[in-house]
């Protein structure tokens, strides 16, 4: 089991590596924001970099909320700055998620978005998986 320590850890380091996203992700929209036709292939190749330590990262949270569950409610409030890194890092994922998508759109005006990569229009519908469940009589 892993220590509330080493989960602070890799909190914060998830963090830092959410940051690191949100920097490049906010050039990005600041490049495509531009009138000319900027190169994004640095972009592309700073995702692709940075998409097996994202992947990682998720991977030891989904270990760490297991474990973090398992730890009783006494335990857990011993430890509070755990819950305050796990709002930071879910806020500024969401923040990253936003300003992508932001550019996605951005990337889609100048058509520069292949086909085959557009993104569903259910996206667009922030309730269509609630609404799903309802239908099939889940929620």
């Amino acid at each position: 089991m892993a220590l509330p320590q080493q989960i602070v850890a890799d909190l914060k380091a998830r963090l830092a590596l959410c940051q690191e996203l949100l920097t490049v992700i906010e050039r990005e929209a600041q490049a495509l924001r531009r009138s000319d036709q900027p190169s994004l292939f640095e972009f592309y190749q700073l995702r692709k970099n940075l998409l097996p330590r994202v992947n990682e990262s998720v991977e030891t949270l989904r270990r760490h909320r297991v474990e973090w569950q398992k730890f009783s409610p006494d335990e857990r409030s011993q430890f509070p700055e755990i819950g305050t890194l796990l709002r930071q890092n879910q806020d500024l994922t969401m923040k990253i998620i936003l300003l992508d998508r932001e550019n996605e759109q951005a990337l889609l005006r100048r058509g520069l978005l292949p086909a085959k990569e557009l993104p569903s229009v259910n996206r667009q519908r922030p309730h269509f998986v609630a609404d799903l469940y309802r239908k099939k009589g889940g929620a």
